[in-house]
């Protein structure tokens, strides 16, 4: 999937193929409070992209320091 403009919300398999991690990855990362996500419906689950992206570098900061 080709991104030609940075979406502001996506559901996590769009969400994992965005960040070029697994979907698995995405899910742990809510398990253990490092992503948050949206309920937009009962079966429906979506993340704040620049809020994932923000909490994604920051951990990758942390691990470089």
């Amino acid at each position: 999937m080709e991104y030609n403009h940075k979406p502001k919300f996506l559901r996590a398999k769009e969400l994992a193929e965005y960040f070029c991690i697994g979907e698995s990855t995405v899910w742990y990362y809510v398990k253990h409070g490092r992503i948050r996500s949206i309920k937009a419906s009962p079966k429906v689950t979506i993340f704040d992209v620049a809020e994932v992206e923000k909490a994604l570098f920051l951990q990758i900061g942390r691990a470089h320091v």
